[in-house]
């Protein structure tokens, strides 16, 4: 059984778990329009990116490393976002998911530049 004050401990070092890569993130988000959070090596945000490039949506790219790199910062995105995979495609401040449901709202045209 866990102590209240161990619990208060726990919570502060996950809220505080590369804090200032949640910040960068966070500003982008509200700011821009169409924000993409990958990683290098990933196919799925690679396809993501030239699906959005194809259909001229413009949008902004945040990189975190790749598979072998900056796994941690990484982590933070997922537990803040509560998304667990890459890319994360954000809509005017608004997760809409990955790779596939990215793709879905260009397809039937709920994804088009502001």
């Amino acid at each position: 059984m866990s102590h209240p004050a161990q619990a208060d401990s726990a919570a502060q070092v996950i809220g505080g778990f590369h804090s200032d890569v949640i910040a960068e993130v966070q500003k982008v988000v509200e700011s821009d329009h169409v924000v993409v959070v990958g990683m290098g090596w990933n196919p799925h945000v690679g396809s993501t990116r030239k699906a959005l490039d194809a259909a001229g949506i413009t949008y902004t790219y945040l990189g975190y490393g790749n598979y072998v790199s900056q796994w941690k910062p990484r982590l933070a995105i997922k537990m803040w976002s509560q998304w667990p995979t890459f890319p994360q495609v954000f809509v005017d401040g608004a997760l809409i998911g990955g790779a596939d449901l990215c793709k879905a709202a260009i397809a039937d045209g709920t994804l088009k530049n502001a």
